[in-house]
């Protein structure tokens, strides 16, 4: 009788073999295949490079106005705060105070108004710059900047012509007459900034609609 051979043992060898090679050679490409795709996320020490990113791609215009805008919010605040300030109280006799006047009222009310105005250009100055046209778009922000800077300054001079006169009525060397020195000063340096505010925004005006 003829010796039969054990069913399927060659074959599987040969698979087996087969299946060896094949692990052998795949896998440390396919491993360096999966690295090359699939890099694992590491850790960058400059993790606010968007945001400075934008900060540096803004031209110089728009971060010398940010600094005016600031100048503009602390001339205007101290303008407020030299006639809002306590007075000294003298022995029987009413403490002195701004709201005698009616012009130190509209000074005070005006450098208010600028105050406002500074804080709300100056918080839309940075959003723009970190989050471009968030708040505003450019083209409504360049019109609403330059008309508000016109009218500001407007306001502003008004009020320091104004308060002129009202410092050679006032006794010498009392807490408001001092306090209306100052606030004086403060509202024509604050002229002075919106004013060259006024210019760039101008400027940006023109670049855009001219230029």
């Amino acid at each position: 009788m003829e010796q039969v051979k054990e069913p399927g043992k060659e074959d599987r060898e040969h698979v087996l073999a087969m299946a060896c090679r094949i692990m052998a050679g795949v896998s440390p490409v396919a491993a360096a295949d999966s690295q090359t795709q699939h890099p694992f996320p590491t850790p960058s020490p400059f993790s606010f490079s968007g945001t400075s990113s934008r900060w540096s791609s803004r031209p110089p215009i728009d971060h010398s106005t940010l600094f005016l805008r600031f100048l503009l919010l602390l001339f205007s605040f101290i303008s407020a705060l030299s006639l809002a300030a306590p007075s000294t109280k003298k022995k029987g006799q009413r403490p002195p105070s701004f709201t005698q006047y009616p012009e130190l009222i509209y000074c005070f009310i005006v450098a208010i108004l600028a105050f406002l105005y500074a804080a709300f250009q100056l918080f839309k100055g940075i959003c723009d710059i970190a989050h471009r046209g968030i708040l505003i778009s450019d083209k409504t922000s360049d019109y609403l900047s330059f008309v508000l800077d016109q009218l500001a300054g407007y306001l502003l001079i008004s009020s320091s012509s104004v308060a002129i006169p009202i410092i050679r009525q006032v006794e010498k060397s009392t807490p408001v007459w001092k306090g209306t020195i100052i606030s004086t000063s403060m509202s024509f340096a604050t002229f002075l900034v919106i004013a060259i505010c006024a210019l760039f925004s101008g400027y940006k005006l023109c670049k855009r609609n001219v230029w």
